[in-house]
């Protein structure tokens, strides 16, 4: 994780109102970091140990249920499915009310997709189904593991199923060699009745340093998740991350925001041991770079204020 301290807010930055408290908080537990893909380009290919997963469900879900409010859990890893307890987890926080979402790279078989569908019941809030283009054949050919048509397949059969309200999406890294793919891809996925969103390539958790033109292409594909940015920065803005939104690992390690996670700072606690704090109000984003779209999807900052940070991209890799 990137150490130190985050780079300053500039002077004289215009400074917006806060949005009004969100009615449901939002959570993205990072429940494991293990994963059954090696992408070239994650973000976590370099966490020491791929292996590890939230072994204490019941402790968990007793620190769930705890929090003041209605939440929205989101699961993620690592690859949550590959979690032994994922649908035990799935189902149990089902059963306290809250709303369940999953980010996964839905290498599930539709079996178990439907024992997650069974999981979750009337809770599911958003699945975002991440098509990695190295282990997903985007022509079809039969003599490959997975195939697009297979894995659009498994989206279909999941939007099939959820319930009323929830929404099935598919995201994919903007890497190089996917560029020029990404258009045809979500005609592909327009054409299934299916959301297809890009997220920009990152190294060493950093946005890399597309060209002017590459730059153009991903704004026209809608810029990170859909928000019109490649790259946003909140710096200076009131959000809710730390009050209605927070981050929490497997171990219970929890951090107001994903950049609070990266610098090591704004630690809310474990939620494990007692020590956990919510803030009470929203408070200014210290960070130039908001790599998690899930607060500003949310409206737990205010939109108007967005930009596109200049200083934290990488060059060409």
């Amino acid at each position: 994780m990137k150490r130190g301290a985050p780079p300053p807010v500039p002077a004289g930055r215009k400074l917006y109102p806060a949005t009004p408290p969100p009615t449901r908080g939002a959570i993205s537990w990072n429940m494991n970091t293990s994963c059954n893909y090696r992408c070239s380009y994650c973000t976590q290919r370099f966490i020491d140990d791929r292996g590890r997963w939230a072994a204490d469900l019941p402790r968990f879900m007793a620190a769930f249920a705890a929090l003041p409010g209605a939440w929205e859990i989101k699961l993620s890893g690592g690859e949550p499915f590959v979690h032994p307890g994922f649908l035990e987890a799935v189902a149990g926080l089902a059963k306290l009310d809250f709303v369940v979402s999953v980010v996964t790279n839905l290498s599930a078989s539709q079996a178990k997709l439907a024992d997650f569908m069974q999981a979750v019941g009337p809770q599911l809030g958003v699945l975002s189904c991440s098509l990695h283009l190295e282990y997903v054949d985007i022509d079809d050919r039969p003599d490959q593991r997975d195939t697009l048509s297979a894995f659009i397949d498994r989206c279909s059969f999941a939007r099939d199923h959820a319930p009323a309200g929830a929404s099935v999406c598919v995201t994919c890294v903007a890497t190089r060699a996917n560029l020029a793919a990404l258009p045809r891809l979500r005609e592909r996925f327009a054409a299934a009745g299916l959301t297809f969103k890009i997220q920009p390539e990152k190294q060493d958790r950093e946005v890399i340093a597309y060209t002017p033109g590459e730059r153009q292409a991903l704004v026209q594909l809608g810029g990170h998740n859909l928000t019109g940015s490649i790259a946003p920065d909140y710096a200076g803005q009131p959000c809710w991350a730390g009050a209605r939104y927070f981050v929490v690992d497997d171990r219970g390690e929890a951090y107001r925001c994903y950049p609070a996670r990266r610098y090591r700072t704004e630690r809310l606690g474990n939620l494990l041991d007692g020590s956990f704090t919510l803030a009470p109000l929203p408070a200014p984003c210290r960070y130039r770079y908001c790599n998690c779209t899930v607060p500003i999807a949310r409206g737990m900052m205010p939109r108007a204020a967005a930009r596109e940070t200049t200083h934290t991209t990488r060059g060409p890799t």
